[in-house]
């Protein structure tokens, strides 16, 4: 696990400064103040600074960077061999892949992508395998995960340098299949460029992230990447989920496709005959390419719940892994944070969810309000420093749907949090104008500690309160500081304020 220098320089298509012998290197990383020694360290640019500025103070054999980095280097005076390249990021997960031996050759690889989706059908995909008795890595939203013990990460597709290095810890813990998200960002950052992937999913498209893509095409052309042919990144095979028209625009896009769906389009994986239980759960049939029926259940609610449990198991039956013996492991499977039940013996429904886009939370809302006969209450927020565009969406579907609305504060960053509720607000008093609307009563709390406290306190017998936003997450970003802040403990004090326990 390791390649020599020269090696690397031709795998980058760079030129080779400094290096008077070949050696070897065993180690990549971007972080100065943590690479190992005798590494390569990937000096790229940054908003602020140059990665070259601080090559110096690092235990690095060899640095790889750009024509910026290297003048940089050169005015240090830093002799260390530096391999030169146009773009960095490029290059990055080619040389990172070939510095840890290709470790994703080594395994069965499934990425899914989409916009909304992405971390449920994961962790029912991982259920899957371990029912069928793979050994599983998870990367994704939630965290890390290797043969179910936890290993800490920072982002949804870590970057170049970290994923192949998490690879080779997975392959050699005896891992035979890796189930990962792969975000828009990692897809046109190129974090993933030297994995191959044998199965990629598609769960669908709608708005977020308009802070990073400029418009809903650039950001279909981003999740693309996964499965064009012309892609450097795109997989060996591809399962669409074709119940909205990205995915129908997908399909045609992707490489060696089957599809699948859930409304009675023709497709090569459908669900049918699906029912929703008191419980909760959800049963239906499953039928791979006009094949005998697999009956599955998913104890999750909301008919999108269906569609990524009908996409898992399409992957899983690419993969070639047996879809009779996953479906058993889905049906038990819990997922941090997604329509996740709080439960005190209280009389009425209480549910956490990751929900922070428009579509997302008109559809956690929809399938809430299915269950309930009583209000419908709900708290919403929007992130700092992201989206703008789809603020006030958020408040207007909030609106449209729930009897109660609530907008507080999510993530502000470095925002005002005013100015972000203020947005919100904006469309959900719109909203508010729509025909047998009008009755829908809107609060603003920008605590979220207090606002939860009065989704709790408003509800009776029959009602229903929905958190979203923020799921799995156990903090919350202000100016720069994250402050302990887990919604599922804050719904579980509110109750047990109010008497359940």
């Amino acid at each position: 696990m390791s390649a020599t220098l020269k090696a690397l320089a031709g795998i980058a298509h760079g030129r080779l400064f400094g290096a008077t012998q070949d050696i070897t290197i065993a180690d990549i990383g971007l972080d100065s103040t943590n690479l190992p020694e005798g590494g390569l360290f990937a000096a790229l640019p940054g908003t602020r600074s140059h990665g070259a500025s601080f090559a110096a103070g690092t235990p690095a054999a060899a640095v790889l960077t750009d024509e910026q980095g290297f003048d940089i280097l050169s005015e240090q005076g830093l002799t260390i061999p530096v391999i030169v390249v146009e773009d960095i990021r490029a290059v990055l997960g080619e040389v990172s892949a070939a510095i840890y031996g290709y470790p994703s050759t080594e395994m069965t690889i499934i990425g899914v992508t989409g916009t909304s989706g992405k971390t449920t059908t994961s962790y029912l995909i991982e259920a899957g395998l371990i029912a069928t008795g793979a050994h599983v890595g998870l990367i994704g939203t939630t965290g890390t995960r290797i043969n179910g013990e936890p290993v800490p990460t920072k982002l949804t597709t870590p970057e170049a340098t970290t994923l192949q290095a998490l690879f080779r810890r997975m392959r050699d813990k005896g891992v035979t299949h890796v189930v990962m998200e792969v975000s828009s960002h990692a897809l046109s950052l190129g974090r993933v460029r030297g994995t191959e992937f044998d199965v990629a999913g598609f769960s669908n498209l709608s708005q977020d992230h308009l802070d990073f893509h400029s418009t809903m095409e650039e950001y279909f052309e981003a999740k693309a990447l996964l499965f064009d042919k012309a892609s450097p990144m795109h997989a060996a095979k591809s399962v669409i989920c074709i119940d909205d028209a990205w995915g129908k625009k997908m399909a045609a896009r992707a490489n060696n496709a089957s599809t699948c769906s859930t409304n009675g389009e023709p497709a090569d994986f459908q669900a049918v005959n699906i029912d929703s239980l008191a419980t909760g759960s959800q049963t239906f049939d499953f039928v791979a390419r006009g094949g005998a029926a697999v009956s599955v259940t998913v104890p999750l609610p909301g008919r999108f719940n269906v569609a990524n449990a009908t996409l898992a198991l399409a992957l899983i039956d690419a993969a070639g892994a047996d879809v009779t013996k996953a479906a058993a492991g889905i049906a038990a499977v819990g997922v941090p944070g997604r329509m996740e039940k709080i439960d005190q013996g209280q009389d009425f429904l209480a549910v956490v969810d990751y929900a922070h886009k428009p579509a997302a939370v008109a559809a956690v809302l929809d399938t809430v309000r299915a269950q309930v006969v009583g209000k419908l209450i709900a708290v919403v927020g929007a992130g700092g420093d992201r989206d703008a565009g789809k603020r006030p969406i958020m408040g207007a579907e909030a609106v449209r749907r729930a009897d109660v609305v609530i907008i507080t504060d999510d993530n502000p960053r470095s925002e005002d949090p005013a100015l972000i509720r203020e947005a919100v607000l904006e469309g959900a008093r719109q909203a508010q104008g729509e025909p047998g609307r009008e009755d829908v009563e809107i609060l603003e709390i920008g605590d979220r500690h207090q606002a939860i406290d009065a989704a709790i306190a408003k509800a009776t017998a029959g009602d229903a309160v929905v958190v979203a936003g923020k799921g799995h997450e156990v903090g919350q970003l202000i100016n720069g500081v994250n402050h302990h802040f887990d919604d599922r403990e804050e719904v579980r004090r509110a109750l047990a304020d109010n008497g359940y326990s």
